[in-house]
């Protein structure tokens, strides 16, 4: 969830109301006041919080749930644990443009397609900083995912931390997740052996923890060696899940002890990496990762060396977004797969094939695996990394020829809705097949169709990270396990601003090897025509054989009645 991107984006100063708003100078101050003062109170909104009908000239031809009640708004119904799908179930009922309103906050929300693409326009939108993420700026501040457009810290960090992620830098991490994976499957051995089913998106959310501590900060949380998730994760938890809340009660004073544990849950997170960055400053450095490069590297221009205080923000964000992210696509994508032995024997067999006899694969068999990385597309597909993104409008405009909004009118994109949009993936875009990135799927499809990771200057900085480390591990354990799914399981999908299947545990059964970690005895040959998939947003992969279908007696999820 950490930000990337070339350029930084200026948007508008958040001192300032949108331009050309109406109404009286009461009621528009108010949106500016909050923003100035930064308050959070029971009668101020975080900063950067902007109701939607100062941006929207037009808003009452924007259709919104019934039966409306004052005060409380369209939260007849609604959940506070799973806000995001009530919002996908309402887009599949009001269409492509939507608005909700929550103890008198008005919200857009953009699902389809066309509206998607129109706001993914660098010259007329940039990235929002709304309700959800500016609740966690007490955690990190102005780090690469919250910042605001304006602020100079951003495009310092970005400057500083993008080369971290060149495939030089990525081919130097590959040998410590390959560790870290080792981990995981000896675990998973261990599991086996005793008889247990595995906790999927506990096991996964160790994995990713242990990958970016490793790679990224030289750090060992002790993860596999612990019943119980490490303090750090349940510290990370806590704050993700009251920052989302916060979205759903009319004020955090009718949350007071849950603030107090999210005070406790920051300072935590904030102690665990002092103590990194100060023994790693008494070490003196020199391991050329992520961390060396916050307190060694200056901005190549400017000269300018991040501070103290921007580098704790910086590490608690790689900590938390870094592992959070990866682990719930690797556990959807796992989830999958153990429905669909078909498309598993298919991936395994490729598996088998691209790496044969080596127990290690090296850095370039990874990107090789082109069914197992659109598995993993497939399964961000319908519940991708980021689940929404915010963007507001840099100058008036029209949005999509159709709906008039004024500087720093911001709207709601649903990924998951705009990845399920029929326009673009058919009649049945709840099914998973991962045929859908196919090289030519993927040219036939119009850009900012696919969103997994966001969008523009300030989507994903990891992302090539968090692809690789993903597919190397679903390719180690399709190469070690057949998974078998729990026949009663029927797909929950938790959120704490990400997205992560709840209670998913499934059953291993050893493949017979060849050599200790080789390819199994009687490998089937895959299909590789040897193209490239074009994917949006940089991604990068290539087609495989024949197509692939879900089990018609698979269960279905939530929204939709997606199959999962």
């Amino acid at each position: 969830m950490a930000e990337t991107g070339t350029t930084g984006t200026a948007g508008p100063a958040r001192a300032e109301g949108p331009a050309g708003s109406t109404g009286s100078p009461r009621s528009a101050a108010a949106p500016q006041q909050a923003e100035a003062t930064g308050a959070t109170t029971a009668h101020a909104l975080p900063k950067g919080f902007r109701s939607a009908e100062y941006g929207w000239p037009e808003l009452a031809r924007i259709p919104h749930p019934p039966h409306r009640i004052p005060l409380l708004g369209d939260l007849l119904g609604a959940s506070r644990r799973t806000p995001l799908q009530d919002s996908l179930r309402y887009a599949t009922e009001l269409g492509p443009i939507f608005r909700r309103k929550v103890f008198n906050r008005e919200f857009v929300f953009v699902g389809g397609a066309a509206l998607a693409a129109d706001m993914a326009d660098e010259t007329r939108f940039a990235k929002h900083v709304g309700l959800g993420i500016a609740n966690l700026r007490p955690v990190v501040g102005d780090a690469l995912f919250t910042a605001y457009n304006h602020e100079p810290n951003w495009q310092l960090a970005h400057d500083v931390l993008a080369p971290g992620f060149s495939r030089e830098a990525m081919a130097a991490y590959h040998p410590m997740m390959l560790d870290v994976a080792a981990r995981l499957t000896r675990h998973w051995d261990a599991e086996l052996a005793a008889g247990r089913a595995v906790d999927v998106p506990g096991d996964m959310t160790k994995l990713t923890l242990e990958t970016i501590a490793r790679t990224g900060f030289g750090h060992d949380f002790g993860s596999f060696e612990r019943a119980q998730p490490h303090p750090f994760v349940t510290a990370m938890v806590g704050t993700l899940t009251y920052a989302q809340r916060l979205n759903t009660v009319p004020s955090p004073a009718l949350v007071w002890r849950a603030a107090r544990r999210n005070e406790a849950d920051i300072a935590f997170l904030n102690r665990t990496v002092d103590d990194l960055v100060r023994a790693r400053r008494s070490a003196g450095g020199g391991q050329g990762d992520l961390l060396d490069r916050m307190l060694d590297t200056a901005h190549p221009s400017t000269g300018e060396r991040l501070s103290a205080l921007n580098v704790r923000r910086q590490v608690v964000t790689f900590l938390v977004a870094g592992h959070e992210t990866t682990s719930g696509a690797l556990s959807f994508a796992l989830h999958y797969l153990s429905l669909d032995p078909r498309l598993a024997a298919r991936a395994r067999a490729e598996v088998d094939r691209v790496w044969g006899d080596t127990a290690m694969p090296g850095y370039e068999q990874v990107a090789k695996l082109r069914l197992v990385r659109r598995v993993l597309d497939e399964a961000l597909r319908l519940w991708p990394t980021a689940p929404a993104f915010a963007r507001e409008a840099t100058a008036d405009t029209v949005l999509a020829g159709e709906h008039p909004m004024r500087r720093g009118g911001w709207a709601l994109v649903l990924t998951p809705m705009l990845h399920r949009d029929p326009e673009v993936w058919g009649p049945h875009p709840e099914r998973f097949d991962p045929d859908r990135f196919d090289a030519q799927a993927v040219r036939a499809r119009a850009p900012h169709t696919y969103k997994p990771f966001g969008t523009g200057a300030r989507a994903c900085i990891g992302r090539q990270f968090a692809l690789h480390e993903a597919v190397l591990v679903l390719g180690l354990l399709l190469r070690r396990y057949e998974l078998r799914p729990d026949p009663s399981y029927r797909l929950r999908v938790t959120e704490r601003l990400t997205l992560m299947p709840e209670g998913l545990r499934m059953r291993l059964e050893r493949r017979t090897r060849t050599s200790s970690d080789g390819p199994v005895d009687g490998r089937v040959g895959g299909h590789d025509d040897g193209h490239d998939d074009g994917h949006d947003d940089g991604h990068v992969g290539g087609p495989v054989g024949e197509g692939c279908e879900a089990p018609g007696s698979a269960p279905r999820c939530p929204v939709r009645g997606a199959g999962d």
